[in-house]
């Protein structure tokens, strides 16, 4: 009798239930470091050397939307950090704003801080990124272009993509300015 007991409680157990990749509107909302196929509709794909051609903050806005490793961002609005973050030279950083569901205020932050960059201009080129393999910038890049942005392209090897090239990395503060 007890060698029936112990297959029979594995097919009875329920399977374990795995959380949704994306939410009902496209966005990744778990696994975030994956491999990414194609850049968003109506977004386009820049590649590393093409991106390396351009002058941040002249001929495109970069902007750099990895997480802020342990940090959080307080309730007035600056981030506390644990450490440094380099990102492309001339690169904006809005940390957590790739996730699928930002944090509270984290959205309006995002959008809000780039309509100031872009001073309202909604055909401005925008270069958003992370990491290789990060549905972040994915994400990011997704999120304006709903927005109305009509400019936006997405380095989907981000700062990965931008040290193979041998280009420098700088510490970058998040946009609105952080705390130690």
């Amino acid at each position: 009798m007890r060698r029936f007991l112990i297959p029979a409680l594995l097919i009875a157990s329920p399977a374990v239930a795995q959380p949704p990749l994306f939410d009902p509107a496209g966005y990744r909302i778990a696994h975030y470091r994956a491999p990414v196929r194609q850049a968003p509709a109506g977004v386009g794909r820049i590649a590393p050397a093409a991106a390396a051609q351009l002058v941040p903050g002249r001929d495109a806005l970069f902007i750099d939307v990895l997480p802020a490793e342990g940090g959080h961002r307080e309730a007035d609005g600056r981030w506390r950090l644990v450490a440094p973050h380099e990102s492309i030279p001339g690169a904006h950083w809005f940390p957590e704003a790739g996730r699928g569901a930002p944090g509270p205020g984290i959205d309006a932050w995002f959008a809000q801080g780039v309509a100031r960059l872009t001073q309202g201009r909604r055909d401005r080129m925008l270069i958003l990124f992370c990491r290789a393999d990060c549905w972040m910038g994915w994400n990011a890049a997704k999120r304006l272009r709903a927005a109305g942005y009509t400019n936006v392209w997405w380095l989907a090897e981000g700062t990965d993509g931008w040290n193979d090239l041998k280009k420098p990395l700088s510490r970058v503060e998040p946009a609105g300015g952080a705390t130690p």
